[in-house]
C-alpha cells in the first residue's frame, strides 16, 4: 500500500524542481495530443469520404458494356436496353430503383460561338439514384417521359453561359439542330470532374426523346440503387448475373459499385494512420526516455536525502513508490493536458469547416492515449526508481 508520506514527499520535490519537471512533461503533452489528433482526422477523412460517395450516388451499382474491338462493338445484341432495366428492378432482390443514359456530344452557340456539349438521355430515378440538386425549376415527370416533351435541364455553368442575363427557366435551347423549353437548372451534389456522364455543360433530356431523334433505344450506363449499403454486394452479383443470363455468352459487362472506391480510401486512411500513431509514439517514447534522464539526475542529486529518509526508518519500497509517484506524476499531468489541448482544438475548427463536416472525437483514442502516457512514465521511471531505492544509506549519507 502507498503510503500518503510518499505521495506528500513526492509531490514537494516536483514543486521545487518546476522547470526540470515542465520540461519532462512536454514531452508527454505533444504524444498524448498527437495520438488523439491522428484517429480524429482518420475519422474525420472516414466521414469526409462516405459523405462524398454517397453524395454521388447512395448505394448504386452501375453496369456498361465493354468492348475489347470495333467488330465486338457492332453486335447490336450486346447493348443493353430498358428491358434490361426492368428485369434488374423485378429479379434482383434489394434493388429500389433502376435508371438508364446514353449520352452524344453535342454543340449550342454561346455569344456567336460554338461549344461542344453532351446531350445525356436519361430515364426515370435518374435524380434519385445520382442525387441531382435542381437549383430551379423541376426535374422530369412520368408525362415528359411517355409523351416525348422537348424539354430539358441545363448544367448550372450552362445555363449561366446561355442566359447570363436572367433565370433559364422557361426560356428556349438551341442544342445543334434541336431546340428544347428549360423546365431546370442542376448541379452534382459533388462534382465527378467529367467522370460520369454529367460533364460540366451538359444537357438532359428524356431517354425516350433521345430514342425518338437517335432512332437508337441502347442503355449506354445502368443504374441501380440497393436499398442499404449492405445490400450493394449482392446486387452488383444479381445485375452481372441478370445481363449474363439476357445476352449471350460472349458478351462482356463491367458491374461495379462505389464500394472499391471506399476499401481504397479506408486502406489509405489507414496506412496514414498508422504512420502518423508511430510518429506519436516515438514522441511518447522520446517523452520516456527525457523523463528517465531527469529522475535519474534527480537520485544522483538526492542521494544524501535518501540516506537520510532511510536512516530514520524508510523503507526501500517507500523509496521506490516515492520516485514511480513522480514519474506518475509527470506523465498523468502530461496526459492531461495533451487530452485536453487534443479535444479543444477539433471543437475550436468545426465552426470554420466548410459544409456539414463533423470532426468526430474518439473517446477510445482518448482513453487509449491517457493510458499510453502513463505507462511510458511508469516504465521509463522505474530504473530510477530501483536504482534509488537500491543505494546503502551509510554511503548516501557520505554523498556529497
Amino acid at each position: 500500500m502507498i503510503r500518503a508520506e510518499s505521495w506528500r514527499v513526492a509531490i514537494e520535490a516536483l514543486r521545487l524542481n518546476k522547470v526540470r519537471a515542465l520540461l519532462a512533461t512536454l514531452g508527454v503533452i505533444i504524444g498524448t495530443a498527437c495520438i488523439i489528433l491522428v484517429v480524429t482526422v482518420a475519422l474525420t477523412g472516414k466521414h469526409y469520404i462516405l459523405a462524398q460517395i454517397e453524395a454521388v450516388g447512395a448505394n448504386i451499382v452501375f453496369a456498361d458494356h465493354v468492348s475489347e474491338s470495333a467488330e465486338q462493338a457492332m453486335t447490336l445484341s450486346d447493348q443493353m436496353t430498358l428491358g434490361d432495366l426492368q428485369a434488374v428492378k423485378e429479379d434482383v432482390p434489394g434493388v429500389v430503383a433502376v435508371a438508364g443514359t446514353r449520352e452524344i456530344p453535342m454543340t449550342v452557340v454561346v455569344g456567336g460561338q460554338e461549344r461542344p456539349i453532351t446531350l445525356v438521355g436519361v430515364t426515370e430515378g435518374f435524380q434519385r439514384i445520382r442525387n441531382l440538386d435542381v437549383l430551379s425549376g423541376r426535374f422530369f415527370d412520368a408525362d415528359d417521359m411517355a409523351s416525348h416533351s422537348k424539354v430539358c435541364l441545363l448544367t448550372a455553368a450552362l445555363a449561366a453561359r446561355m442566359f447570363p442575363a436572367g433565370d433559364a427557366v422557361g426560356r428556349s435551347a438551341r442544342v445543334g439542330e434541336l431546340t428544347f423549353t428549360v423546365i431546370g437548372v442542376f448541379k452534382e451534389r459533388v462534382a465527378t470532374f467529367g467522370q460520369s456522364e454529367i460533364q460540366e455543360e451538359s444537357v438532359l433530356i428524356p431517354f425516350s426523346l433521345l430514342g425518338y431523334y437517335t432512332g437508337v433505344n441502347f442503355v449506354k450506363t445502368l443504374y441501380a440503387q440497393a436499398a442499404t449499403a449492405a445490400a450493394v454486394p449482392a446486387v452488383t452479383r444479381g445485375v452481372a448475373e441478370v445481363l449474363k443470363e439476357r445476352h449471350r455468352p460472349g458478351a462482356r459487362y463491367r458491374v461495379q459499385n462505389l464500394s472499391s472506391i471506399l476499401d481504397a480510401a479506408n486502406r489509405i486512411a489507414s496506412s496514414l494512420t498508422v504512420t502518423l500513431l508511430l510518429v506519436a509514439l516515438i514522441a511518447l517514447l522520446i517523452s520516456g526516455i527525457g523523463i528517465m534522464n531527469i529522475m535519474l539526475v534527480t537520485v544522483t542529486e538526492r542521494t544524501r536525502e535518501i540516506g537520510i529518509r532511510m536512516a530514520v526508518g524508510a523503507q526501500r519500497v517507500e523509496i521506490l513508490q516515492q520516485f514511480l509517484i513522480e514519474a506518475l506524476l509527470i506523465s498523468g499531468s502530461g496526459a492531461v493536458v495533451g487530452i485536453l489541448l487534443a479535444v479543444s482544438v477539433p471543437l475550436l475548427v468545426r465552426p470554420l469547416l466548410p459544409g456539414r463536416l463533423t470532426v468526430p472525437i474518439s473517446w477510445t483514442s482518448v482513453l487509449i492515449a491517457f493510458l499510453a502516457s502513463a505507462a511510458t512514465g511508469i516504465l521509463f521511471g522505474y530504473l530510477p526508481a530501483r536504482r534509488a531505492a537500491a543505494l546503502q544509506p551509510v554511503e548516501s549519507l557520505r554523498h556529497e
